[in-house]
């Protein structure tokens, strides 16, 4: 297949274009800056140069291939509106491109769309006045193109998606803990929380884009972990007491109200729909053994 993807040299897309190259598959990649193309090109795959604001290139480049991988998000958080508008935009033109061929337009979202509290699986329905709520326009526009005659997919993945040079959640707490000189959790740090090495999500996407029924949402969810374990193990990496944080005090304990919030949300998944409609195995080490073993902690 020729697959053309937004966001290749983000965190997660240079694993899913190295997977896709192995296994014989053209990628073509979305590419803002020489830095960009030229690690494109690293990986084996071709630049195509622009931003998901060029909507001509999109449509263009998804035009010319067998199907698109939309990862690229992102923006000023301080609007989201503007980041929304962006994201449905771009889904909407890459979608209309590919109307009528069946091709596929798989498109990321994540498992924190779902109502806290419970195990949440690829049908519990998500919730739309939740702290992740802005995805679920990208989710809907992209379902929309299923009755127009595309393979359209949602892809939720883990809100760690953990490996090398990991720059999400996981490394955000590690330096509070740096910089307070605690790990913490907040409450008694039962709260459950969905991780999947990066390797492991790479694995999904290229089985997604290869052969995922049309209207499929999937969770790229390897593992469930409390998170008073998380921050037990960064704790002993790092010689620092793990430590419980009141709901009161977490707001300004972490580096935000907002990210106090995520931290002590209780958001389990599974992904056991997607392992048996795939055959995707996850493989790799969990999240624990890699703050343990990985780069985190250097």
């Amino acid at each position: 297949m020729h697959v053309f993807i937004t966001g290749g040299t983000g965190q997660t897309g240079p694993a899913i274009v190295a997977e896709l190259v192995r296994a014989g598959h053209q990628v073509t990649g979305l590419a803002r800056s020489d830095v960009a193309a030229t690690r494109l090109t690293g990986l084996g795959a071709t630049p195509v140069r622009g931003a998901l604001e060029d909507l001509d290139v999109l449509r263009q480049a998804a035009s010319a291939a067998d199907g698109v991988i939309h990862m690229a998000y992102g923006g000023d958080y301080a609007e989201p509106e503007a980041m929304i508008r962006r994201d449905v935009g771009a889904i909407t033109v890459m979608g209309e491109a590919l109307v009528g061929t069946g091709k596929p337009l798989v498109v990321t979202s994540g498992t924190l769309v779902l109502p806290f509290g419970q195990p949440a699986t690829e049908t519990t329905a998500p919730d739309r006045a939740g702290a992740a709520a802005a995805r679920l326009a990208g989710e809907d526009a992209c379902l929309a193109f299923v009755d127009r005659g595309v393979r359209a997919i949602v892809m939720r993945l883990a809100p760690t998606v953990h490996g090398p040079g990991d720059h999400g959640f996981v490394p955000m707490l590690i330096t509070t803990a740096r910089t307070t000189g605690v790990s913490g959790y907040v409450g008694d740090g039962s709260n459950r929380w969905p991780a999947v090495h990066r390797a492991d999500a790479a694995v999904l996407y290229r089985l997604a884009v290869e052969s995922a029924p049309p209207g499929s949402v999937l969770h790229a969810v390897a593992e469930t972990v409390a998170f008073s374990a998380i921050a037990g193990t960064i704790g002993e990496g790092l010689g620092l007491p793990a430590t419980s944080i009141s709901a009161e005090r977490a707001g300004t304990h972490y580096v935000s109200p907002f990210m106090a919030l995520l931290y002590g949300a209780d958001a389990p998944a599974t992904s056991t729909r997607t392992r048996e409609l795939l055959g995707w195995t996850p493989t790799r080490e969990g999240l624990l053994d890699d703050i343990r073993d990985g780069d985190y902690l250097d």
